[in-house]
């Protein structure tokens, strides 16, 4: 395979568990590049990257979403995958994740821990609650057809990523790229994913004060859907009842 992928992979607090993870893709017998975002007072990661001769990329701003974001601007090749440093995603599912992006010709492969014989070893009850809850919520205010919205081992086409224009810099980006993605008609499917137990350290992300955003987020860009179909639908109204008249009057 050409050299067309590139691993991008948010560290924050990440030390104990990147020689793990790096080792594992080096493993691989699939060409790829690494890119690392971290913050410049992460020193411990930082050390460990530079260790490893990886490339790194420092963030300007804070948040996971605008580490990804940062990350995928950077990005030189075809292909980008979103990939964690806690040792959760395993790399050996990436070949299928680039095999069906290529034969389906799609913008976007979303793993999944949820679909028949898939599963999560670092799913709490919580966790687990909440993201069948909002890709239900996903699937119903803007027909995604996902299976597990909250996951980011997600790997892509580096140009239509960049073209859907990202905003949100935390955890509020899982949601806003299939819902974009959805929104400009762009191609998306599912792959089969394990989650497994993350090697050390602990989740980055709260459940409870994450998630009101997330739900927030999801809501506020539903209705404003709503709204503008309304608007549309009203115009188109006047613009025929105004047609109407002029006919009328001949």
């Amino acid at each position: 395979m050409n050299n067309d992928l590139t691993l991008v992979i948010p560290a924050k607090n990440e030390k104990e568990s990147l020689p793990f993870v790096i080792n594992e893709i080096n493993k691989l017998k699939l060409e790829y590049k690494l890119l690392f975002i971290v913050e410049r007072t992460d020193l411990g990661t930082i050390k460990v990257i530079r260790k490893f001769k990886k490339k790194i990329i420092f963030q300007t701003k804070k948040g996971y979403g605008d580490a990804i974001i940062t990350g995928i601007k950077k990005t030189k090749t075809k292909f980008f995958c979103i990939f964690n440093a806690d040792g959760s995603f395993n790399p050996r599912e990436l070949k299928n994740m680039l095999k069906l992006i290529k034969s389906r010709n799609h913008d976007f492969i979303f793993a999944s821990r949820y679909e028949k014989n898939c599963s999560s070893e670092d799913d709490t009850l919580i966790t687990k609650i909440g993201n069948f809850f909002f890709t239900k919520l996903g699937n119903i205010f803007f027909k995604l057809e996902i299976s597990d919205i909250l996951y980011t081992f997600v790997l892509g086409k580096t140009k239509s990523f960049n073209f859907l224009k990202l905003k949100e810099k935390d955890f509020k980006l899982c949601v806003e790229l299939p819902i974009k993605t959805k929104k400009n008609r762009m191609l998306m499917s599912t792959s089969k994913s394990h989650e497994r137990q993350r090697y050390s350290g602990t989740k980055k992300v709260n459940a409870f004060r994450d998630g009101f955003l997330i739900l927030k987020y999801m809501i506020k860009k539903f209705l404003l859907g709503w709204i503008l179909l309304v608007t549309q639908k009203k115009k188109k109204i006047e613009k025929h009842n105004s047609i109407q008249k002029l006919l009328d009057k001949d």
